[in-house]
């Protein structure tokens, strides 16, 4: 897992906090003051690949001076940045042959170039984009709406749309045109998306702990819904 504070990969341990497997070769030291915000983790073939980070600094917090062009996509391997001058970049995945990315700070999706090292933006969207999976040719998106504070002032975003047009919930974009062709939005209550996974389920159900709720909740089977009293259907 991605531990962000101590600026490491690391796995569970049963006797300590926490193992640390691999840190940037920039981090010089374990310390928990978020040197550089490791943020995004990329699995290729079950293994640790890509990671994202949203500076290449060695200091605490080091990373929020130049957090609108800092970002930086890292292979684990080799501990060489792929990229440079991303703008909060998140959510590393590799799929259909190509290094996936979200440009959280500009609100894009996109790709990085492997022969160049650029990334390639393929989809601008109206949200702070961080989450990420796929399905056939479709990727979908986390969108958060970001309030203005000082993690988020002067980045793409947060210039680029006001803070009442900037929307949280998940985006469907179509990776042969670009277009995003869905969007489910949050209208109330939820402001952030950290992260999106297909569950392969098309009826999931929501878990809840509110007893009142619960209580007066019932499924049926589809096959008997036209016997129901009109008034428990609206």
């Amino acid at each position: 897992m991605v531990n962000t504070r101590f600026s490491c990969l690391c796995t569970l341990d049963r006797s300590a906090s926490f193992t640390p497997r691999w840190r940037p070769p920039f981090v010089s030291e374990l310390e928990p003051s978020d040197r550089c915000h490791l943020n995004g983790l990329g699995m290729v073939e079950g293994k640790p690949k890509y990671v994202t980070a949203l500076g290449e600094t060695n200091t605490m917090g080091g990373w929020r001076e130049n957090k609108a062009r800092g970002g930086v996509v890292i292979d684990v391997d080799s501990g060489e940045v792929l990229t440079r001058g991303l703008s909060m970049p998140h959510s590393p995945r590799w799929y259909a042959g190509r290094l996936w990315v979200c440009e959280s700070g500009a609100g894009t999706f996109g790709f990085i170039d492997h022969s160049t090292g650029k990334y390639e933006p393929v989809a601008e969207t109206p949200g702070f984009t961080r989450g990420l999976d796929f399905a056939g040719p479709f990727a979908f998106v986390g969108l958060s709406q970001v309030r203005e504070s000082a993690v988020f002032s002067g980045i793409a975003i947060t210039e680029r749309l006001a803070e009442n047009e900037r929307t949280c919930g998940v985006c469907v974009i179509d990776l042969r045109s670009g277009q995003v062709i869905g969007l489910l939005r949050f209208e109330t209550a939820v402001e952030e998306v950290f992260a999106v996974a297909l569950l392969g389920r098309r009826y999931p159900d929501l878990i809840n702990d509110d007893e009142k709720l619960l209580e007066n909740s019932f499924v049926i089977p589809t096959a008997c819904l036209g016997e129901v009293a009109q008034a428990v259907r609206k």
